[in-house]
C-alpha cells in the first residue's frame, strides 16, 4: 500500500479511539459497539479525501498525502459537506436510538463494570433482544445510509453537481442494482466492524482499501464525464 494512503488512513483509528475513550470515561459503555458498528453511517463521508486520491490516480496526476484534502477546493465541496451533516445526523439518530433500546431493557443505570456489562448482554434474555432488536434498527439505518450515499460523494467530487442530483442518482443505482449494492453494503459494513474491533486500529488499512473501492464502484455506474463537465485537475 503507498505510503500516502498509510499516512491518511491513520487518521481513522486515531479519531476513533479518542471517540471509544469518551464512551468508557463517561460511563457511557452500552454506546461502544453502536459507536463502532455506526462508523458504517459516517464511512461514505470520513473517505472523500480517499476518493479524491483515486480520482486524481485515474486522471494519471501526481499524488500525495496532501492531494486528499484537495477536495477543499471542488465546486462541489458545499454540497458534499451538506451531506457529510446530513451522515452525521443520521449517526447521532442511531447513536439516541441504541441508547433509549439499551435504557428500555436494562434501566438507567450505568453498568458496574464492563464485565459485568458483557455478562448482561449475552447472557440474559434482555441481551438477546437487544442483540437481536439492536442490529435490526441498525440494519434499517445502514440501508438507507447505502441508498443515499454510495455513490454520491464521488459523484459530487467528479463532476459539479448538487446534493439533490447526487442522492437522487445514487438511490437509482441502488435500486437498479440492489442485489450488487446489498453485497457492496454488507461488505462495507463487515469490514468496517472488523477493523474497528482492535481499538480501531484495522481502519488504517480498511479505510484506504474501502476508498479506492468505492471509486471503482462508482466508476462502473457512472462512465467517466465529458471534459466540460469534469472538475478541473489540482
Amino acid at each position: 500500500m503507498p505510503s500516502h494512503l498509510v499516512f491518511l488512513g491513520l487518521i481513522y483509528p486515531v479519531v476513533g479511539v479518542c471517540l471509544a475513550a469518551l464512551t468508557f470515561s463517561n460511563n457511557a459503555l452500552p454506546l461502544l459497539y453502536p459507536l463502532a458498528s455506526g462508523f458504517a453511517l459516517v464511512g461514505p463521508f470520513a473517505g472523500v479525501g480517499l476518493y479524491e486520491i483515486s480520482r486524481r490516480r485515474e486522471l494519471g496526476l501526481s499524488v500525495s498525502w496532501q492531494d486528499a484534502f484537495d477536495v477543499l477546493k471542488s465546486p462541489s465541496i458545499p454540497s458534499i459537506v451538506a451531506l457529510g451533516v446530513l451522515l452525521l445526523v443520521i449517526f447521532l439518530v442511531w447513536l439516541t436510538t441504541a441508547r433509549l433500546l439499551y435504557e428500555s431493557l436494562f434501566g438507567y443505570a450505568a453498568p458496574a463494570s464492563y464485565a459485568h456489562f458483557m455478562n448482561q448482554v449475552l447472557t440474559t434474555p434482555q441481551g438477546m433482544r437487544l442483540i437481536l432488536v439492536g442490529n435490526a434498527l441498525g440494519f434499517v439505518f445502514a440501508g438507507v445510509v447505502l441508498s443515499i450515499s454510495v455513490i454520491s460523494f464521488p459523484l459530487m467530487l467528479d463532476r459539479d453537481v448538487g446534493v439533490a442530483v447526487a442522492v437522487y442518482t445514487s438511490i437509482k443505482a441502488v435500486v437498479m442494482n440492489p442485489i450488487t449494492m446489498a453485497l457492496w453494503g454488507l461488505i462495507v459494513a463487515a469490514m468496517l466492524l472488523v477493523g474497528s474491533i482492535p481499538l480501531f486500529v484495522g481502519l488504517a488499512i480498511v479505510m484506504p482499501v474501502l476508498g479506492h473501492a468505492t471509486w471503482h464502484l462508482y466508476r462502473r455506474v457512472i462512465e467517466p464525464p465529458h471534459p466540460e463537465e469534469a472538475h478541473p485537475a489540482a
